[in-house]
C-alpha cells in the first residue's frame, strides 16, 4: 500500500467517525488518530506510525496492549463459553469474586459485576441507600463518576454535565485540591479544612443523616488531584458520624496503579464499606465491579442482575490481569517507575515556568499548566500545543482538569524507565517549542 492509499484510508476512517457517530464522541488532536494495532506499551495508526501509549485508553490498558497471557486466557474462554447471564452459576465469576474478597481492604467481601465504571458506581450508590434507608450522598467537586442519570448527578464538573442533575440528594463538598485550595489556605496549617467542611456540608445541605460519602482516592478526570495524607481518615470519620457509609471509587486508581497497594484507598490507611472499579481491571475487556461488606450486600434489594455483568469472558480477563500483576510484581514496578517519572516531571517543572504543579502517585502522574505561577491562571492552550508536539514525536498523552489545563499520564503497570525517558523527551520537545 502506497502513502496516498494509506492517507485515503485514514481520512476515510475519520470521515465516517464524524458522519456516523454522535458529535459528542470527541477525539484528541487537530487531526484525529485512527489506531489499528497495539502491542505492549505501543500502538500503531493506519499509516503505520508507532506511538508510545502513555494514557492507556484512559488508564484502562493496565498491563499492555494485546498482552499475550491475558489474551490467551480470554481466547480460550471465548472458545468455551461467552455468556450465560447471572441467572446461572458461572465458575469463573465465582473464582474472581473469591480472589477479590481476598485482596480487597477491610471487611469487603461480596461482589456485584457489571460492564462499566458507571454501572459500578450506580450499584454502589443504590447499595448505600438501601442499606441505610437514606437518600443523600456527599460527593466531591471536580469528581467524575460516569454518565448515567445517577452518575451525572454526582459529577462535579460542568463540562461533563450536559443537563441539570436528574437524581436528587447529591451534595457536593469541596475537593481536596491543595494547589487551588477553595479556602485559600496552605497545607498543613489549613488543618485539612476541605475534609473538616464535610461536617458543615452535612449539617447545612442535608437532613443531617446521609446514606454515604463517595470519593475517588485520587480525582482522575479532575486532574489527578491528590488529597492530603489525613484527608480520608477525617472525611470517613465525619461520614460515619452522620450515619453514612464510605464508598471508594477505584475506577482509575485500582489494580496497583498508585504503587505497592492493590487499591488507592489503601494509601490513606482507611477501609471503605463499598468499593467500585472497572477500567484497568479488564485490560480493555468491558467490566465493572462493586464490592461491599456482608452487612451492606445482604441488604441489596430483591431480584436483580446485569445482563453482561459477570460474563465469563470479562471475568476471565479480570482474573488473568490480577494473576499477571501478582506474578510480575507490577505493584512494586508502579512505585519504582512511577517514582522515576515523578522525578523527571519535577525536573521539567524546574525548567519551565508554565508548569505550576506536578502531582500524582505511582503511575498516575500529572502536570498542571498555568500562564503565571503567581496568579495560577489556567493555560489550556499550552496543553493543546504540547499535545500536538508529543503526537509528532510519537507519544500519546491524556488531559483533564476542570479548566482543561492538566496533562495526565497513565502509563501501563509494566512500563519501564526507558518508556519514561521516551515520554519525557517528547514532553521536553513540546515545552521547548512553546
Amino acid at each position: 500500500m502506497n502513502s496516498t492509499e494509506k492517507s485515503t484510508r485514514l481520512s476515510d476512517a475519520v470521515r465516517k467517525h464524524k458522519e456516523f457517530l454522535f458529535p459528542a464522541v470527541a477525539t484528541y488532536y487537530e487531526e484525529p488518530v485512527a489506531l489499528v494495532r497495539g502491542s505492549g506499551e505501543y500502538v500503531w495508526d493506519e499509516d503505520g506510525k508507532k506511538y508510545l501509549d502513555c494514557f492507556g485508553g484512559v488508564l484502562t490498558v493496565s498491563v499492555g496492549h494485546a498482552n499475550p497471557k491475558v489474551n490467551e486466557a480470554v481466547v480460550e474462554q471465548v472458545n468455551t463459553m461467552q455468556h450465560t447471564s447471572g441467572l446461572y452459576v458461572n465458575p469463573v465469576q465465582s473464582d474472581l469474586a473469591e480472589k477479590l474478597a481476598e485482596i480487597a481492604p477491610g471487611d469487603l467481601k461480596k461482589s456485584f459485576f457489571t460492564s462499566s465504571g458507571t454501572e459500578a458506581d450506580d450499584t454502589a450508590i443504590l447499595a448505600a441507600k438501601t442499606a441505610t434507608g437514606r437518600n443523600e450522598i456527599v460527593v466531591l467537586r471536580h469528581s467524575y463518576s460516569g454518565r448515567s442519570a445517577t452518575a451525572l448527578s454526582a459529577v462535579g464538573q460542568a463540562s461533563w454535565r450536559p443537563v441539570p442533575a436528574q437524581v436528587a440528594g447529591m451534595v457536593h463538598a469541596a475537593a481536596p485540591y491543595c494547589y487551588r485550595c477553595p479556602f485559600k489556605l496552605e497545607y498543613p496549617s489549613c488543618g485539612v479544612a476541605c475534609a473538616q467542611d464535610i461536617e458543615n456540608i452535612i449539617q447545612t445541605t442535608t437532613t443531617g443523616e446521609i446514606a454515604a460519602f463517595m470519593a475517588e482516592p485520587i480525582l482522575g478526570v479532575g486532574g489527578f488531584i491528590v488529597p492530603p495524607p489525613e484527608y480520608f481518615e477525617i472525611a470517613y470519620g465525619i461520614a460515619r458520624k452522620y450515619g453514612g457509609l464510605c464508598i471508594a471509587d477505584e475506577v482509575q486508581t485500582g489494580w496497583g496503579r498508585t504503587g505497592d497497594k492493590w487499591f488507592g484507598i489503601e494509601q490513606w490507611g482507611v477501609a471503605p464499606d463499598i468499593m467500585t472499579s472497572a477500567k484497568g481491571m479488564g485490560n480493555g475487556a468491558p467490566i465493572g465491579w462493586t464490592i461491599a461488606t456482608d452487612d451492606v450486600a445482604n441488604k441489596f434489594p430483591g431480584i436483580t442482575f446485569a445482563t453482561f455483568g459477570g460474563n465469563p469472558v470479562s471475568m476471565t480477563a479480570g482474573l488473568a490481569v490480577i494473576r499477571l500483576i501478582e506474578e510480575e510484581d507490577l505493584r512494586t514496578n508502579a512505585r519504582i517507575v512511577g517514582g522515576y517519572l515523578r522525578e523527571k516531571l519535577e525536573e521539567l517543572q524546574a525548567k519551565y515556568a508554565i508548569i505550576g504543579d506536578v502531582r500524582g502517585m505511582g503511575l498516575m502522574q500529572a502536570i498542571e499548566l498555568v500562564v503565571d505561577r503567581d496568579t495560577k491562571e489556567p493555560n489550556p492552550q499550552a496543553v493543546l500545543k504540547i499535545f500536538e508536539e508529543t503526537k509528532r514525536q510519537g507519544v500519546l498523552i491524556g488531559k483533564g482538569g476542570l479548566y482543561g489545563n492538566v496533562i495526565r499520564t497513565g502509563m501501563m503497570l509494566n512500563s519501564t524507565k526507558d518508556n519514561v525517558d521516551e515520554l519525557i523527551a517528547a514532553l521536553e520537545k513540546g515545552f521547548a517549542n512553546i
